[in-house]
């Protein structure tokens, strides 16, 4: 079946169960719409008998105005007096009564009507993810300090483990991996098995392998040349060596630190050093060839060892942290409140559990929709296959046999590997084989509206040879993209692979590391002549128009790396070279300037005896008074206190007495108004808003401002203090 086909099956085949495939940019979300307005003005269904839902709010919204404008123009469309016409303006007139939300609001509306049979509060409130997560962190410090008295193997071990500064934001310390893991398992606590724990001789694995590590570190240490890439890449050994010797002078053998080091080293990077160096003597007595076997056997060792306690460790942690995930439970019961999981865990059970429920729902709602179908998790396909099974009898959702023409999908299974909230390719291939056993039809949307084609025979190229559909590495299938569009009536490149100056390291080998600390400076620098000099041109609204700042966006794998904010050095290129930008998602937000200046700000309003805080206030861009100043007014006054303002202020110094003031006046007031109001009462006193946007990233210096004062207030509105 062709692109043109599988969308004429999608409008035209409304007694059919389908799943379409489809990449971004092919009309996939459209073509959905379209087939709920088919349906209405067939009158297969009316909009209370709808369930269409998507896995955003934003999402949600989207697809109830795009529906009522597809509503409006094929009513239009229809003769005046026509049946189908009157079914579509019905359908417009009661459009509130469709079941268009997230599939999590869907299942919050199922278990309000069924509280009893569902076992849940009859009047429960839904948890935010930042509620869930405060109400998290509270029960995990809790966990955490009942611990402390008596650590078990599973927490000590993870103590010992140190930080490489790679994790999740938060997750850098120990402790806060630990919380990190609680978190994770609260997520899947669904799956309740205990992990398989194989036997593991942890000490004695330790013990011998610390033997091989002091011996090659002792035989590595009589190497004749200092600068030979084999010594030196055994440096790391040596070291190790000597801190445990030294170590173990004074206290026993430290088995859980010793596991910790191990694995750390396994991680050492100067250790697998392919470089040989030259010679065969490597020095008194030992040959190179020796020294380099053991090396390689210790590295496969290392990482052997590392794996195995690695998953040791994880299910002796899993045991061990089900006492948060149980404290948690009994916060939110307290509460009367469900989180997100919640929703779908009581919606789940409520449906395999209870057949009336399943006749019930099965038969009000004759037609489910479900937008981006690849964010789908193992409990969400559950319940929209139960809700689209021909029998309710059937519990297992496996053997459901979906109503034909009832159920309806789409989604990206490429955008699976991005696991959003518990999905994966494993999942999608499931369901999708399950419904396509189940009579349902398999369709795919092939044409690309969004790019243009030469693009597409790049991004062809690159991913039909990698996305194979392999089922053991859980790989999807690569649909080639097919032209909407002729090729534009350019000469510029669609293409382009930017080089860089200094890709080479030592050795004159490339290096990511050498690409990676040139790459932004060349970046700023090609985005500077793309939108000043290029002469290139991009299709905006029908016609051709010159690249600008607003048609350029820098796309980044992570945001840091090892602890270092990587896209910190892209933003100092473009602030160097004066290109208006907006920096979203990077780590360095409460590093800059404006937002320190603002933190400094609040924190002189709740505490003004704190005297650092207000100094930096006055000095800092919102009121930028001279240290001169400042200092006088220190001399005279003995005091930097906002309350503590003579009248008059002393002479020459008014200024600072006004700052001062003003800073009084916003402190009484602060607990009268939210952080939010405050933060834009303090911006426009001081003029502040106005003098950002005149600095050289004037507007991202805004946006983060203005972004500041949006935290706060959905900060203060989710109930935090």
């Amino acid at each position: 079946m062709n692109d043109l086909e599988a969308r004429q099956a999608i409008r035209g085949s409304l007694d059919e169960t389908l799943v379409v495939e489809a990449a971004a940019g092919t009309g996939k979300t459209t073509e959905l719409v379209r087939r709920l307005v088919a349906v209405l003005a067939s009158g297969r269904g009316r909009v209370e008998g709808l369930v269409a839902v998507t896995f955003t709010e934003k999402a949600a919204g989207e697809l109830k105005l795009r529906l009522r404008a597809a509503l409006e123009d094929a009513r239009h469309e229809q003769p005046a007096g026509s049946l189908e016409r009157l079914r579509l303006e019905d359908a417009l007139s009661r459009l509130e009564e469709a079941r268009l939300s997230t599939l999590h609001g869907f299942c919050g509306d199922l278990l309000r009507e069924r509280p009893v049979e569902a076992g849940v509060d009859p009047l429960f409130s839904v948890l935010t993810e930042d509620e869930s997560e405060r109400l998290f962190d509270a029960a995990f410090r809790t966990f955490f300090e009942d611990q402390l008295a008596d650590l078990p193997e599973g927490l000590r071990r993870a103590l010992c483990r140190r930080s490489r500064g790679m994790g999740a934001e938060g997750e850098e310390s120990p402790v806060g991996r630990l919380r990190y893991a609680a978190y994770q398992l609260a997520g899947w606590r669904d799956l309740s098995a205990p992990y398989l724990r194989k036997p593991f001789p942890r000490e004695e694995t330790i013990d011998a392998l610390v033997e091989s590590v002091l011996s090659l570190a002792d035989d590595s240490a009589r190497g004749a040349d200092l600068k030979d890439p084999l010594f030196l890449s055994t440096a790391r050994l040596r070291r190790f060596a000597a801190d445990l010797r030294k170590a173990e002078r004074d206290r026993p053998r430290d088995h859980d630190g010793l596991e910790a080091a191990l694995v750390e080293l396994s991680h050492e990077r100067d250790l697998k050093d392919k470089r040989k160096g030259r010679g065969t003597n490597y020095g008194d007595g030992l040959t190179r060839e020796e020294i380099r076997t053991r090396r390689d056997a210790l590295v496969e060792s290392l990482g052997t060892f590392q794996k195995i306690a690695d998953a040791d460790l994880a299910a002796c942690l899993k045991n061990e942290l089900e006492g948060c995930l149980t404290l948690y439970e009994k916060s939110k019961a307290a509460r009367g409140a469900l989180d997100f999981l919640d929703l779908l865990l009581s919606a789940r059970d409520l449906l395999r559990r209870d057949e009336s429920v399943r006749r019930d729902f099965g038969g009000r709602f004759t037609h489910v929709f479900v937008d981006e179908f690849q964010d789908t998790d193992p409990l969400q396909a559950e319940i929209l296959l139960l809700l689209a099974s021909d029998d309710p009898a059937v519990s297992d959702f496996r053997a459901v046999r979906p109503v034909p023409g009832k159920l309806f999908v789409v989604g990206d299974p490429k955008q699976a590997i991005y696991r959003f909230r518990r999905a994966d390719p494993g999942t999608y291939r499931e369901v999708k084989e399950l419904l396509a056993a189940r009579g349902a039809r398999v369709v795919a949307l092939t044409t690309s509206f969004r790019s243009v084609p030469s693009l597409q025979r790049v991004i062809n190229a690159a991913f039909a040879p990698l996305m194979t559909g392999d089922v053991e590495a859980d790989q999807p299938d690569y649909l080639a993209l097919a032209p909407a569009r002729a090729e534009p009536a350019t000469s510029q490149p669609s293409v382009i692979a930017l080089p860089v100056p200094k890709p080479f390291g030592w050795g004159e080998q490339v290096r990511p590391k050498a690409i990676d600390e040139c790459l932004p400076d060349v970046t700023g620098a090609f985005v500077k002549w793309l939108v000043e000099s290029s002469g290139f041109t991009v299709e905006e609204n029908g016609s051709r128009v010159p690249v600008a700042p607003r048609h350029v966006c820098l796309l980044f794998r992570r945001y840091t790396s090892f602890g270092r904010d990587v896209t910190r050095p892209s933003v100092e290129a473009l602030e160097a070279r004066g290109v208006p930008h907006v920096l979203v998602g990077g780590r360095s937000y409460h590093a800059r300037e404006e937002i320190l200046a603002l933190r400094n700000a609040l924190t002189a309003l709740e505490w003004p005896d704190d005297e650092l805080a207000v100094y930096a206030t006055l000095k800092g861009p919102l009121f930028a008074l001279a240290d001169e100043d400042l200092f006088l007014w220190k001399e005279a006054v003995r005091r930097l206190h906002p309350v503590r303002v003579p009248n008059p202020a002393p002479e020459g110094l008014e200024e600072v007495g006004k700052a001062l003031g003003l800073l009084a006046a916003l402190s009484r007031e602060r607990n009268a108004r939210p952080v939010s109001e405050t933060i834009a009462r303090l911006l426009a006193e001081t003029r502040a808003h106005a003098g950002l946007i005149f600095l050289p990233a004037g507007e991202q210096a805004l946006a983060n401002v203005l972004h500041l004062a949006e935290l706060a207030r959905q900060y203060e509105a989710s109930g935090g203090l």
